[in-house]
């Protein structure tokens, strides 16, 4: 049986749930007992699961209101309560790592304290023992949380990618808007050297030419001589002014522009203008065209925009296969400072069940969700704090299906 279970909200007593063979208790003179299995333990007076051997019970709970996660046991005779003093208790968790957590008790009131924090994933084979009057009675059941049984193949044709928790630079970054726009420094206004009217028009808006090509011919008013209008420079006809027949004056004919670089400017609020320096590392985005590419802040306009109350921030970005067309909005992540932190996860690997940010590893039979802490994030990483070990192995793409998967798991138990 698959078993995602215990992916709730916190409860002033989380109960430890199990999956495994439906075997109920038994128990003889040394007294070794197996749990019933997720769907039909029995439950204590708290809440907690009850183990029975013979007369004797023990309940075992973990607790979390207010206080981080520990545990909490319940003693009885007969269904009677004993005093938390009448029986020695311990607790042997084995993780899915194979670290072993053991925990031993003393009486606090009522009930015996476990003397640790049952720290997150709680997801384990449980090993309780206790002795009493000389006698030891001895438990074992799984309590197995977010855990998905999927073959490796079946993961590769759904898309779920694998890799390594480990450390990384994760940037401090602040998220600009912005447009591309033609590089004003390969930009030229073509004008004709001697006024007269135009003879032939060679070329459209759109089309590609090189430094030197005829663009227009043009008669001299003067020498009644036809000469040539060129192109200043290798590039694309952004405009167009000229036909057949006209008189051109001194005004513009024809523009040009080399779109091998554009401008990206960005708008940037006063509030933020200090943070902005030259020489910070953007990368720009254009998520309705999948685009991406990395530049550097080039100029920060000292002065701003009586109409927007903004100021401008340029980056420079190659445009050799003219993706980057102009008028294009852009999103942009300006890096202010960068942190080595020691370990990180894809930002795509983090998937939220029940309110929690969760983690799925990679098990031997598939994946194990682990409740993990989040620290500091960039546009593609997420420091973790707690809840991953470096090297553990992870679903960092696609890992919605394992999610979609274990709620699933978690709703056919119910």
């Amino acid at each position: 049986m698959k078993c995602t279970t215990l992916f709730a909200v916190p409860l002033a007593a989380l109960v430890l749930t199990a999956c495994g063979a439906p075997e109920q208790p038994t128990s003889s003179g040394a007294g070794e007992s197996h749990a019933p299995a997720a769907a039909d333990f029995e439950r204590g007076p708290h809440r907690g699961r009850l183990l029975r051997d013979g007369e004797f019970s023990l309940e075992l709970q973990i607790f979390e209101d207010g206080v981080p996660p520990e545990f909490h046991v319940y003693l009885f005779d007969g269904g009677k309560p004993l005093a938390p003093g009448a029986a020695q208790v311990s607790v042997e968790l084995t993780r899915l790592d194979g670290e072993v957590n053991t925990f031993a008790f003393a009486p606090d009131g009522e009930f015996l304290r476990g003397n640790g924090v049952v720290h997150e994933p709680h997801s384990f084979s449980v090993n309780v023992q206790a002795t009493r009057g000389g006698k030891t009675s001895r438990w074992h059941f799984d309590s197995f949380e977010g855990r998905v049984a999927i073959p490796a193949a079946t993961a590769k044709e759904a898309g779920i990618e694998v890799e390594a928790a480990g450390p990384a630079i994760i940037a401090e970054e602040i998220a600009l808007t912005g447009r591309a726009v033609p590089n004003a420094e390969r930009l030229r206004a073509v004008t004709a050297r001697f006024p007269g009217p135009v003879r032939t028009v060679l070329h459209s808006v759109g089309d590609v030419v090189k430094a030197g090509d005829a663009l227009a011919t043009v008669e001299s008013n003067e020498s009644l001589q036809t000469y040539a209008v060129t192109a200043p420079l290798a590039g694309v006809i952004t405009d167009r002014q000229a036909n057949t027949g006209e008189q051109t004056g001194d005004r513009t004919l024809f523009v040009v522009a080399d779109l091998s670089t554009v401008w990206v400017q960005l708008s940037l609020f006063p509030r933020d203008a200090g943070r902005i320096r030259i020489g910070q590392t953007v990368r720009v985005r254009s998520p309705d065209v999948g685009l991406a590419a990395d530049g550097r802040i080039t100029y920060v306009a000292p002065f701003g925009s009586a109409t927007n109350q903004t100021l401008n921030a340029r980056v420079v970005l190659d445009n050799a296969r003219h993706q980057w067309a102009p008028g294009l909005y852009v999103s942009a992540d300006v890096t202010l400072a960068e942190h080595a932190v020691p370990l990180t996860v894809k930002k795509t690997a983090i998937q939220v069940m029940h309110d929690v940010p969760v983690v799925f590893v990679r098990t031997s039979s598939g994946f194990e969700g682990r409740r993990v802490v989040a620290g500091r994030s960039d546009a593609d990483l997420v420091e973790i704090i707690d809840g991953l070990h470096a090297g553990d192995s992870y679903a960092a793409a696609n890992s919605y299906v394992l999610k979609a998967e274990a709620l699933k798991s978690e709703s056919d138990e119910e």
